[in-house]
């Protein structure tokens, strides 16, 4: 298993630098990861830097509480594309799924698939799955599968717990099988890696990938 081909360089710090960008793009480049995901004033800067290279560039649609308005949401995305980002990482509505607003959230998502699959780029729709119920995760995967995203991203990651594996085995167990796994965390072990891996995940998000792809190297 090549680990680099699950890892998503996170780097979406609210006081990221262009330094930091830099060094970060230059590092996912060499390291072949999947993705690396940046803020939406730096997309423009990162697909310059990423040139021709073989990495995916991702940014962020209402992170981190997915409670703007779909125009809003709309526009955010056209101009990640505008700038030339691959991937969009969109929280969903979280107050509307509080509320059981299954139908704006089917609207939100069919809203934006339309643009996104015209300029053929991904989506990874966020959850706070620490924040669900069961009959409300296994709702997301039944909408979001049969809307035919790419990615279910399982948290996004700021709130620093951790997701369970039971959790992740529940969405793979009833989420279509093309649709891929996002699991977001601050660090990574090697063991929980695999661990997530093992549960379902196809995507890993961190800020550590350069430490897992050496643990990784050295067996």
């Amino acid at each position: 298993m090549n680990i680099s081909d699950y890892l998503e360089q996170e780097l979406t710090s609210p006081v990221t630098t262009i330094a930091e960008l830099e060094e970060q793009v230059k590092s996912a480049i060499n390291h072949q990861l999947a993705a690396i995901c940046v803020p939406p004033l730096m997309v423009k800067n990162s697909r310059k830097l990423i040139g021709n290279a073989n990495i995916k560039l991702a940014t962020v649609i209402a992170f981190p509480y997915g409670y703007s308005a779909i125009e809003a949401k709309l526009a955010e995305v056209v101009l990640a594309i505008v700038d030339g980002a691959d991937e969009l990482n969109m929280v969903i509505n979280l107050v509307a799924l509080k509320n059981n607003d299954w139908q704006y959230l089917a609207k939100e998502i069919n809203s934006i698939l339309p643009v996104l699959r015209n300029k053929q780029k991904l989506i990874k729709v966020i959850l706070e799955i620490n924040m669900m119920t069961m009959e409300e995760i296994i709702t997301c995967c039944d909408l979001y599968g049969a809307a035919g995203v790419d990615f279910i991203q399982l948290s996004t990651g700021i709130s620093g717990e951790p997701v369970a594996k039971e959790n992740i085995t529940l969405v793979r167990k009833h989420l279509a099988e093309n649709v891929g796994i996002k699991v977001t965390s601050g660090k990574l072990t090697g063991m929980e890696a695999q661990w997530f891996i093992n549960a379902g995940a196809t995507r890993l998000g961190c800020s550590n990938t350069n430490e897992l792809v050496n643990v990784y190297s050295k067996g």
